[in-house]
């Protein structure tokens, strides 16, 4: 196999067990029994690579020497890249999977800026495991000025992410997102405290978070479940679950309403609770009255107020 560039030419030779330049391959068969005795009798001192035989580059010819199992530059690349299209494939597919309003994948390439952000986000979070730092806060931060969408480059994110119009989402460094999740405006995943290590929450597998809500704290959000829009979310919720209010109570489970002693269009009012107390005070104590005044013979002349 050949790649050429220019005059250039490299040559890569794969063997069974090994990749092995001509000149190995010489000493190789120079040392075995059934060799010849001429073979056997030469050092190989004067055999001279190629690349040193001559001085131009038109004879280059470069060996490359791995273990078992390595492949070739050109397969890596070739499937990296295959890799990359059908994952930026993915990600439209799901845009018109989820949202009715789009036309076209032309339209959907150029004019979705969630698309935007989470194909920024995956080379930003490559730099980061490369441990190029700021290269990768910086193209995060270039991906938050022209989409509103701030993800830091820490953040793992899984595939076929769903942003929904996305102005002011801003998930953590810690933050761990599965497949098929779906986010709207305005959602936070985000810290409760300056912790170092893990602080930022973990959604499941297709968890949808409407618009507003905040997911706080080194949290668990289970697969399949909901997070009402403007809820405040501090604990770990449980799969097939739906989350609601301030701060995030579970309302459904399994397809199950949650039994609250609470009505929530009669919620209760502490006032209302402690006026009604008192006025069972004052009757409880009148009634005493009366029950005095009869007994020494006089009239309740406040009986009739």
């Amino acid at each position: 196999m050949f790649f050429r560039e220019g005059h250039h030419r490299l040559q890569v030779t794969r063997a069974s067990a090994m990749w092995k330049c001509p000149f190995e391959r010489r000493a190789e068969r120079r040392s075995r029994p059934d060799a010849s005795p001429a073979l056997q009798a030469s050092s190989g001192k004067g055999i001279i690579p190629p690349f040193k035989r001559s001085g131009t580059a038109h004879s280059m010819r470069l060996c490359l020497v791995m273990d078992r199992g390595a492949f070739c530059v050109h397969e890596r690349l070739e499937r990296g890249s295959k890799t990359v299209f059908r994952r930026m494939k993915e990600d439209i597919h799901c845009i018109f999977e989820q949202d009715p309003a789009a036309r076209s994948t032309f339209e959907v390439v150029l004019t979705y800026s969630g698309l935007h952000a989470v194909w920024a986000h995956r080379i930003a979070h490559a730099l980061y495991k490369k441990n190029l730092l700021f290269l990768a806060r910086l193209i995060s931060q270039i991906s938050r000025f022209f989409t509103g969408i701030e993800i830091h480059p820490g953040a793992t994110i899984g595939r076929r992410l769903f942003i929904d119009h996305g102005m002011g989402i801003v998930i953590g460094e810690t933050c761990e997102i599965g497949d098929d999740v779906t986010l709207y405006q305005g959602v936070t995943l985000g810290g409760t405290g300056k912790e170092k290590g893990k602080r930022h929450p973990t959604l499941g597998n297709n968890v949808l978070v409407a618009s507003g809500a905040k997911v706080l704290g080194s949290i668990t959000i289970g697969d399949n479940s909901k997070i009402g829009a403007g809820s405040v979310v501090l604990i770990d919720v449980p799969d097939d679950s739906t989350v609601v209010g301030i701060p995030g109570k579970v309302v459904i489970t399994n397809g199950v309403r949650v039994k609250d002693k609470h009505d929530h269009q009669n919620l209760p009012d502490p006032v209302a609770d402690t006026c009604n107390r008192l006025e069972e005070e004052i009757a409880y104590l009148k009634r005493r009255i009366e029950e005095l005044e009869k007994k020494e013979g006089k009239t309740d002349e406040y009986s009739n107020i």
